[in-house]
């Protein structure tokens, strides 16, 4: 089982629409599939689930929000299997709008009197998701986390449990701006982990698969001049980038969370530009499953 988080700083950078189409896809291609919606904006919750059926079905106890907030409190803590639900062959933990409050509580954990109970609070807190998908491991071939746009713990846990991340970023100035910044960020939490940890088995290395780079504006078949050079320094800067990319379409992107379903499944005429974006998410997928070793 490969574990992957989907995660940049910047919103609107199609960070949610490539994790809903690269499940989509890696399910329709017979891969056993779970996504985790970690980010309180629930945006890749609502490309599988419509508003109403969340509310009534999920929101109460089969979120990720429920889970920490089981931990929290602690109450009894409920197995992912107890919150997973299923929509087109793929396994889905929803997120809810109150996430949002958990890093703060969870924080609230990690203050402690001496420095041993700080190492066991900090291994504790950042290796709940960890612990928990380590009794998956045979049920699944990959896991995908929508990370919210910071560096909280809930991001944290996610990293910690990965055996990758890729960053989805439009090709411009803010976007690429915090890719460093974001990769200095994991860097330096695998080595204060990595610190704490006394076994070698339990240490962690999530690697930097790639940029992903979005709402791409293609003439002539590839992306114009403007989107074209951040593409070049990024690849001069070390920061290895997808060679497959995504072109902007808002018609077709804004329908798929309204209808609750991600756009690489939906059929679109051959030859015209619905068409395209379709090929494109698919030779995204086959990048990805080449590079993560699915």
């Amino acid at each position: 089982m490969k574990i992957v988080s989907v995660i940049n700083y910047k919103g609107g950078v199609g960070k949610t629409t490539i994790t809903a189409n690269l499940a989509a896809e890696m399910a329709y291609r017979g891969k056993k599939v779970l996504v985790i919606d970690l980010d309180p904006q629930t945006n890749l919750t609502f490309s599988f689930f419509k508003v109403d059926e969340w509310s009534k079905k999920y929101e109460k106890d089969k979120t990720i929000k429920f889970w920490f907030d089981s931990i929290i409190d602690g109450s009894n803590i409920p197995s992912f299997n107890n919150l997973i639900v299923s929509k087109d062959k793929i396994d889905i933990i929803c997120s809810h709008l109150g996430l949002i409050d958990v890093d703060i509580e969870l924080a609230a954990g990690l203050s402690s009197g001496t420095e041993r109970q700080h190492r066991i609070n900090y291994i504790r807190t950042y290796s709940y998701i960890k612990n928990e998908l380590q009794k998956l491991s045979k049920a699944y071939d990959i896991v995908l986390f929508d990370c919210p746009p910071n560096f909280g713990i809930v991001t944290k846990n996610a990293l910690i449990s990965s055996d990758y991340y890729i960053v989805p970023a439009k090709m411009d100035y803010l976007s690429t701006l915090g890719i460093n910044y974001l990769r200095n960020h994991v860097n330096r939490l695998v080595k204060d982990y990595n610190t704490y940890v006394e076994k070698d088995e339990d240490k962690v290395n999530p690697q930097f698969l790639g940029v992903i780079a979005t709402m791409i504006t293609v003439r002539n078949g590839e992306p114009i001049a403007a989107q074209k050079v951040y593409v070049e320094e990024l690849s001069r800067s070390q920061i290895p980038v997808f060679e497959s990319m995504i072109r902007v379409n808002n018609t077709v992107y804004a329908s798929a969370p309204q209808y609750g379903i991600p756009v690489v499944m939906h059929s679109f005429s051959s030859g015209t530009t619905y068409d395209n974006i379709v090929d494109e998410l698919e030779r995204l997928t086959t990048e990805f499953i080449a590079k993560a070793g699915i």
